[in-house]
């Protein structure tokens, strides 16, 4: 396992983990026969995405913020675009995107913030995620601009109104409920852009103990989730935050070995992810006709850069793109950084990001994985509910 040191420092960028909230949903009781709406088939679902950079699709494209990865080399390998970026932050697919793909989506959600996100467009999905949000609405200040997860449930609402222009009151409410999967990455920001940045937050967090912060993540995701289910969402999936302290750009600026993690940040999102299965043991208890899968990507994610060798990798610790340090770590992936010979053996592909590789078998784990990982069930038997 990796080794822990106790002096920290916090990331001033994007970052790996976070929540984000997917919706894909199938739908045929309320389509023609041939499962169409206009031209669109349902039958194949839809993923109405939130959460941060983890699985931002270029929402941050369209905002006024220092938060974007709109610029080469990212996307370099996403095949949709030929390698043009799209406001991702990796190099490929995100890990909405491969998910999507697997669960029989037809296309990739758009932005919400992009002009081509109207009409029947949003039967295909809609991406409401933005890079540095959090739960919290001061988190990724430094950022200037972006998405909280309470902006992104709200503009949701206006995706609402439209699908039941669209189809219609009761079947909108069916195709979002009866098949729908609402998978949740989202907070590492409100820890490394928010608690540990608390000059840049709200100055009453120098002196708030983390108990009292993670309360109070607790309650604003509370009153999110429970906003979404307000909203018809009936299947959640909802994943922890990672181990944030592992990160290229948290080794680089503490100077660590690459078998050494950041101790601070890794326990602060234990102790949160601790409260967050109450929390959905709770919702479920409370939410009549809800599902609250808990996906365990701390362990998940532990797992892959502890022993990445036997992944594939060559390397869990040094970014594929970027610069700075040992482990190029300190400055985003951008044109002037330097890039790995293989992408596909980096578990990171920038100092805070997976790469497509990396997405790929963490997607895998969460569809079909052990209970371990992704519990009561995976995401493919919480389809098929």
């Amino acid at each position: 396992m990796a080794k822990a040191k106790n002096n920290s420092r916090s990331c001033s960028c994007a970052l790996f983990f976070g929540f984000i909230v997917v919706v894909v949903s199938l739908s045929s009781s309320f389509v023609r026969g041939d499962g169409e709406v206009d031209g669109v088939d349902l039958t194949k679902g839809a993923s109405f995405i939130f959460g941060d950079s983890l699985v931002d699709a270029g929402n941050n494209n369209y905002l006024p913020t220092l938060s974007r990865a709109n610029i080469k080399p990212n996307g370099i390998d996403f095949k949709a675009t030929g390698g043009t970026p799209t406001g991702r932050y990796t190099n490929g697919r995100t890990i909405g995107d491969i998910i999507g793909e697997e669960l029989g989506q037809p296309d990739y959600a758009v932005p919400f913030l992009a002009p081509n996100s109207t009409g029947k467009a949003v039967l295909y999905g809609v991406n409401y995620a933005s890079g540095g949000g959090g739960v919290l609405n001061a988190t990724g200040r430094i950022f200037v601009n972006r998405l909280s997860m309470d902006i992104q449930v709200d503009y949701f609402n206006i995706t609402r109104k439209q699908i039941d222009k669209l189809l219609g009151a009761s079947k909108a409410k069916d195709y979002l409920g009866k098949k729908s999967i609402f998978s949740v990455t989202i907070g590492a920001n409100d820890f490394l852009n928010n608690y540990m940045l608390p000059v840049l937050s709200i100055g009453a967090r120098i002196s708030e103990t983390p108990d009292a912060f993670i309360d109070d993540m607790i309650s604003h995701l509370r009153n999110q989730l429970t906003r979404l289910y307000q909203l018809d969402a009936r299947k959640f999936v909802i994943g922890n935050v990672g181990p944030i302290g592992c990160i290229p750009y948290q080794k680089t600026i503490n100077q660590l070995d690459q078998d050494q993690c950041v101790d601070l940040p890794n326990k602060l999102a234990k102790q949160y992810n601790n409260r967050l299965k109450g929390l959905l043991t709770e919702l479920n208890q409370n939410l009549p006709g809800s599902t609250f899968v808990y996906a365990n990507v701390y362990d998940l994610v532990m797992e892959l850069i502890t022993n990445y060798n036997k992944y594939g990798f060559t390397t869990a610790s040094r970014a594929c793109c970027g610069n700075g340090g040992q482990f190029a770590g300190i400055i985003p992936c951008g044109p002037t950084s330097s890039m790995c010979d293989d992408r596909s053996k980096h578990v990171f592909w920038d100092p805070y990001h997976p790469s497509e590789a990396a997405n790929l078998l963490l997607a895998k784990q969460l569809l079909d994985g052990e209970k371990k990982y992704v519990s009561p069930m995976n995401l493919r038997q919480l389809r098929d509910l």
